[in-house]
């Protein structure tokens, strides 16, 4: 699995899925992904260039930021430097709420998926803030957006009933690290108790389509969201996402693209997510 995975890693992936595939697996260091990292960098500190596939916008994105700053916690190297300038960034276009929008309008002048279309003036979101917000607590950066963006959080919490995938991953990743401990753990009893409503993760293995299943949810066993599922269905998950493996090694995705090109770049992304997932919970053959 693993060989053919890197094969096809190595072909077709990017130079950032590469390198961290090379961290991931084969005892490469975390500079080398910074430095690819970096090429993402935009020169007013926010990340962009299609970072996140879907959107060809060359200017900095929220959701790119998010991206980065993912990327820079799986490798262990929360880069200061490139960290402070996002947050910079962060801030010049963060709202009157207090947040980032989920997108900024100058992706509409680029090649773009459906879903990615904004309007003039987007208001903030708890996609992407909470989960930027929640990776700058984690690693204790202090700066005056993470509060500004904190306080966004807990009011945009407040209001939301939510049981969107991409609403409530961010909004989990900014209460696992919240510092108000018994507030957030009482946000985070709720949500889960919503993610465990019959219908919202989608549990059948063979499921199609754009849905969210256990491993989706629990990518990893310390995920918020794994005490949700017990072990039989951790394992006949991981058992389905070991079996999707294609036979060029690389794992699909389950959306249309805005191009070829694209599609191989979220199925480098994916097919190295599917093996840290697989890793992780000891399922990797």
């Amino acid at each position: 699995m693993l060989a053919k995975a890197r094969d096809f890693i190595l072909r077709n992936a990017r130079l950032l899925e590469r390198r961290r595939f090379a961290f991931h697996f084969e005892g490469g260091g975390s500079a080398d992904v910074v430095n690819a990292l970096a090429a993402y960098r935009n020169r007013d500190g926010g990340f962009g260039a299609a970072l996140e596939p879907d959107k060809r916008d060359p200017g900095s994105q929220p959701v790119d930021v998010q991206f980065a700053f993912e990327t820079l916690d799986a490798v262990n190297a929360f880069d200061a430097a490139l960290v402070t300038g996002a947050a910079d960034w962060l801030a010049s276009v963060t709202t009157a709420e207090g947040g980032v929008p989920f997108a900024l309008a100058s992706l509409n002048a680029y090649p773009h998926a459906p879903w990615w279309a904004v309007d003039a003036n987007p208001p903030a979101d708890l996609n992407p803030t909470a989960a930027i917000a929640g990776l700058l607590l984690k690693h204790k950066v202090e700066h005056p957006w993470v509060a500004r963006a904190s306080a966004f959080c807990w009011s945009a919490l407040e209001k939301s009933d939510s049981t969107g995938f991409h609403t409530l991953m961010p909004a989990l990743a900014f209460l696992e690290h919240a510092p108000e401990r018994a507030r957030a753990k009482k946000a985070m009893d709720a949500i889960l108790e919503r993610i465990a409503t019959p219908g919202v993760v989608a549990l059948d293995p063979d499921a199609g389509g754009y849905v969210q299943k256990p491993l989706d949810w629990a990518p990893f066993p310390h995920s918020p969201c794994r005490k949700l599922f017990s072990d039989s269905v951790i394992a006949q998950h991981l058992a389905a996402l070991a079996a999707k493996q294609q036979e060029e090694g690389g794992w699909p995705i389950s959306w249309d693209t805005v191009g070829p090109g694209v599609t191989l770049e979220w199925r480098g992304y994916r097919t190295l997510e599917a093996l840290r997932t697989l890793k992780a919970y000891g399922a990797l053959g």
